[in-house]
């Protein structure tokens, strides 16, 4: 058998890996042994590719060394299979109110169909994952959330019953650890149960925020469909502390749907985790280039 030597441009290639490499190798060593949380969700869950990119990267991490932990959401998919079942639904300040029927239909599907086929994403990429919810082994213990909304014109905040909507109240981490010992990868369903045995559906962000404080992980990843949180001028801010935060919301830069992910953010650094990332999902391996690059990729939040 005949080989050649690689031309140039072949050469330039291969020296361009070999250098990606030597820079990853010191971020490599510092994470071997740490847990990563990483929340799934936005436009990488509809997309095959995005999702295909997602199950490598994740799969990568637990290769060399670092435990990674995935935590999936799955609003559109649950939106979707109410109007396909003619559930109506309703949202307060963005927060869906999750009646009888509309909890047993968001069990169906993030336990079901999202976990599953997230599960099946990372077997292809060449891991080993075991799809579970809070319910399994009681690890996630949920508390009804006390919603409240601000009347627009009277500006009077007043309660709001969001019916089957919770907040992790005590995370049990044994089951999370005993699966990741195993060389598997846990991905994680946003339910929860009360003390009553009450099911609960909970926010993912803030799902993941949580048990990244019980687990102490090194980093929370948060994917979304935005570069990470943005200045004034369209600049991506890349390194923020809760002082810095609560100023861009009382100067108006921080609006909207970012409020909530600063807030997990915060709460998993103060809880435990040694930093929180909000990251672009829509960009390819984008967790990879915010761990083993030094330029890092989204917006991280530290104490």
């Amino acid at each position: 058998m005949t080989t050649h030597a690689p031309d140039d441009a072949q050469m330039q290639g291969l020296l361009a890996k070999a250098e990606t490499l030597t820079e990853a190798l010191p971020y490599m060593q510092r994470y071997a042994g740490k847990t990563f949380v990483i929340k799934y969700g936005g436009h990488a869950m509809g997309d095959p590719e995005a999702a295909r990119n997602f199950a490598e990267d994740v799969v990568l991490l637990k290769a060399v060394g670092i435990n990674p932990v995935v935590v999936h959401g799955g609003g559109p998919q649950i939106g979707a299979m109410l109007k396909k079942l003619g559930v109506e639904s309703s949202f307060v300040d963005g927060l869906r109110v999750t009646d009888a029927e509309t909890a047993r239909v968001a069990e169906m599907v993030l336990s079901g169909a999202i976990n599953k086929e997230l599960v099946s994403w990372i077997a292809q990429a060449g891991g080993r994952a075991v799809g579970i919810s809070g319910k399994d082994g009681g690890f996630v213990i949920a508390e009804k959330v006390e919603g409240t909304t601000r009347d627009p014109d009277s500006n009077i905040e007043r309660a709001v019953d969001l019916g089957f909507v919770g907040t992790p109240k005590h995370i049990d981490r044994s089951l999370l650890d005993t699966i990741s010992e195993s060389g598997m990868i846990p991905v994680v369903a946003p339910i929860g149960v009360d003390t009553t045995g009450q099911t609960y559906n909970i926010n993912a962000d803030t799902m993941a925020g949580a048990i990244a404080a019980a687990l102490g992980a090194a980093r929370l990843f948060l994917l979304t469909d935005v570069a990470g949180v943005l200045d004034k001028s369209g600049k991506l801010l890349t390194d923020l502390d809760p002082k810095q935060i609560a100023a861009l919301r009382t100067d108006g830069t921080v609006t909207g749907g970012m409020i909530p992910k600063l807030e997990t953010c915060i709460a998993a650094v103060e809880g435990g985790t040694e930093a929180a990332v909000i990251l672009d999902g829509r960009v390819p391996h984008v967790s990879l280039l915010e761990i083993f690059t030094a330029r890092g990729a989204g917006t991280l939040v530290h104490k």
